[in-house]
């Protein structure tokens, strides 16, 4: 069994006890993360480490920033950055081989204010991501891309539909680019296990401490090529993290997957901190 799981930080130094203990009590093995906020220089690749986590990044002083995290060693990175836009300098996409599976981990633009050029350059880098993932899947690699995309699929996927229809995220435009990647072949996974379900990643932040319930959202999504189809066994998002101290406005979403000779998990009480002793952390 291989789990899976991708959180938006809104911070990764900010939100770093976050991090840490929810790492520790969750000992997932494939962790993306997005919104990173720091430059390369300035991640925290030693506290990760100590974590029992290797990891790759790519990072942006101040806004964006992905990473990718594996338990017990260091993913094998295949690529950062998406093809088909060499000015693009905004850091929202990288991918690595884990125990034989390439995880992309993506932070697709948020398009607001909308409609104007921010939605434009969403719809612009979703269409990229749309190419990038035929390919993959033309290539048969077994994939899970997973992220914030910042896209609500369907009403089901907001707690109150009627309050986001002027939002990008619930534009028109994004639902079609999502659908067209679920028609290209991609699984749902979060939304295979759990149909007909409101279930959410994503609260606005509350004036008064806490959070708006009412603003729930599911938009932090994991994408399955057909190969997962089989392999999928459960899924969920770990919303308890929403209510602790100092959260991000995002919850991490995950999935388990049932890949025949997966690797065994190293013991939960190993000593985390030097399981990674020989690797030197680093983008």
């Amino acid at each position: 069994m291989i789990r899976i799981a991708t959180f938006n930080l809104n911070g990764v130094n900010g939100r770093l006890p976050v991090l840490i203990k929810w790492l520790g009590q969750h000992d997932y093995d494939i962790v993306c993360l997005q919104e990173l906020k720091t430059s390369d220089e300035k991640f925290p690749a030693e506290a990760i480490r100590n974590a029992g986590y290797g990891a790759i990044w790519h990072g942006q002083k101040s806004y964006n920033g992905v990473a990718i995290l594996a338990r017990g060693k260091m993913p094998l990175e295949r690529r950062r950055g998406l093809p088909g836009d060499s000015g693009d300098t905004h850091s929202r996409y990288i991918e690595a081989e884990v125990d034989g599976v390439v995880v992309g981990c993506l932070y697709l633009p948020n398009g607001n204010p909308a409609p104007g050029p921010k939605f434009d350059y969403k719809l612009r880098w979703f269409d990229r991501l749309i190419s990038y993932s035929q390919l993959l899947l033309t290539e048969g690699v077994t994939t899970v891309l997973c992220g914030d995309y910042n896209v609500v699929p369907t009403p089901i996927d907001a707690a109150v539909p009627r309050r986001w229809v002027g939002d990008a995220v619930y534009f028109p435009e994004s639902r079609r680019a999502y659908a067209k990647m679920l028609g290209d072949g991609w699984i749902d996974a979060v939304r295979r296990i759990h149909p007909e379900k409101g279930i959410y990643t994503y609260w606005n932040f509350s004036y008064g401490g806490g959070y708006d319930r009412s603003s729930g959202l599911r938009m932090d999504h994991l994408l399955l090529s057909p190969a997962l189809s089989t392999s999928l066994r459960d899924a969920g998002v770990d919303a308890a993290l929403r209510a602790w101290e100092k959260p991000s406005d995002h919850a991490p979403a995950w999935i388990e997957l049932d890949l025949p000779g997966n690797r065994k998990t190293p013991s939960p009480t190993a000593d985390k901190s030097s399981i990674l002793a020989n690797f030197v952390p680093g983008p």
